[in-house]
């Protein structure tokens, strides 16, 4: 039996993973993921019953019930950076026995479903829309740390992109990772569809110029007009790509929805939605307590 060592995987005397402070019974099979730790207190606040919370640092959780099905809901924060720690801790509750340290040997698959905000990049797409990741694109390269990023990421799509983006040397070496088709199915009826970007920065890698100009000042205009095998562009958010790469992976299921609260193109925005997240977190819910 491999163990992994204690400087690999941290557990704090009281057993718990060592970011997300979670013990392994209180994980359920389906996790929602929202980058503001608020976020959790409202998603819960639909839960029948709560059998559990708890907080460190941005990564704030509860588990509970939503219409008879376990759920949890937990922050990541914002950036692909704590979507490692957050995917990778939530699969090590799920798939390694923490008080031997060896990976168990039978695998357990969580549906991760993140639910954010996002910019629009189509001037079609509505502000109040709920906008699904069909694929997602890493401007940040952490998947490209990882062995098997080849087997999971679309090639192809990679190669088009780069080629019309006149990709810059320097830059991470973006990837595409498709979501998982089961969820996406689920939640196509209350969604639009498309690719989405996910950024490393909220102002430069997402084309906004307040006193630092752009290295490319064309970016947005190329992003909006790539289109491959019928498939475009369609939003900027900044954490689905790594839940997508790592959890195919890892073999678990993702996606990503957002809720549309700016169009880039059209110049709009909308910072009053409150009313449009709870109609969303109720659908979404609904949708995952029905599958």
């Amino acid at each position: 039996m491999n163990t992994i060592p204690a400087s690999e995987l941290m557990i704090h005397a009281d057993g718990s993973i060592f970011h997300l402070r979670l013990h392994p019974h209180q994980l359920a099979d389906t996790v929602v993921l929202v980058g503001d730790p608020a976020r959790v207190q409202k998603i819960s606040a639909f839960f029948s019953s709560v059998e559990c919370t708890q907080q460190s640092r941005e990564f704030v959780s509860a588990t509970g019930a939503y219409k008879g099905v376990r759920m949890t809901v937990l922050s990541t924060g914002i950036g692909t950076d704590n979507i490692d720690i957050v995917v990778n801790e939530l699969d090590a509750l799920a798939n390694i026995d923490l008080t031997t340290r060896s990976i168990k040997p039978v695998h357990r698959s969580l549906r991760l479903v993140r639910l954010g905000t996002s910019g629009a990049l189509q001037p079609d797409i509505p502000l109040g829309a709920l906008l699904l990741s069909k694929i997602s694109i890493g401007f940040d390269g952490l998947l490209n740390w990882y062995a098997g990023r080849e087997g999971v990421c679309l090639a192809d799509y990679e190669a088009a992109f780069v080629r019309h983006m006149d990709w810059p040397t320097g830059l991470p070496a973006p990837y595409f990772a498709a979501n998982s088709p089961s969820l996406i199915d689920l939640l196509a009826p209350i969604s639009l569809q498309g690719m989405t970007v996910s950024a490393p920065g909220f102002y430069g890698p997402q084309g906004r110029v307040l006193r630092l100009p752009l290295r490319d000042a064309q970016l947005l205009d190329k992003i909006e007009s790539f289109d491959y095998r019928g498939d475009r562009i369609c939003n900027f958010e900044m954490e689905g790509s790594a839940i997508a790469g790592l959890s195919a992976l890892l073999g678990h299921q993702s996606v990503t929805v957002c809720l549309i609260i700016a169009n880039r193109y059209q110049k709009q925005s909308n910072t009053s939605y409150t009313n449009l997240m709870d109609n969303a977190i109720e659908q979404i819910l609904d949708k995952l307590a029905h599958s």
